[in-house]
């Protein structure tokens, strides 16, 4: 329940800022580089948050944005570090959203790579132009 909370907010969080955007003509991409979280990995795909994502998007008015969900379930920070730079080319996002670090924690991964690996995606968007929102979470 948590963590359903915790989406619920980030997704809340992202309409805020989308609305802070200064209008933008033309159609604009929102890029998801999620876990098994983004990916709705044993989750009703209606019922998913990215899904119903792109539903707040198109009930608020912001139907020029699409959203494309790059989520892979089990997907470590290591993995969206690799699959990224193809990701920023092929989508050309205006903003990303980045999901990811919980699967490391399980594999029990040293705090400093998951960060490190965070602020390198984090970088890699902004470097493309786009903004990043990096979706926090605790790891035990």
């Amino acid at each position: 329940m948590h963590t359903v909370l915790l989406y619920v907010r980030s997704i809340i969080f992202l309409l805020v800022a989308l609305f802070a955007m200064p209008v933008m003509a033309g159609q604009q991409t929102l890029l998801v580089v999620g876990d098994s979280l983004s990916a709705a990995y044993g989750v009703p795909s209606e019922t998913a948050w990215v899904q119903l994502l792109r539903e707040r998007l198109q009930s608020n008015g912001l139907s020029n944005w699409s959203v494309v969900n790059a989520s892979i379930s089990g997907e470590t920070t290591d993995g969206g570090v690799r699959r990224l730079p193809e990701l920023l080319e092929k989508n050309n996002p205006s903003v990303v959203i980045i999901e990811l670090g919980g699967n490391d924690g399980l594999r029990g991964f040293p705090p400093g790579v998951i960060k490190s690996n965070l602020a390198s995606m984090v970088e890699n968007v902004q470097n493309s132009g786009a903004r990043a929102i990096l979706v926090g979470m605790q790891i035990p």
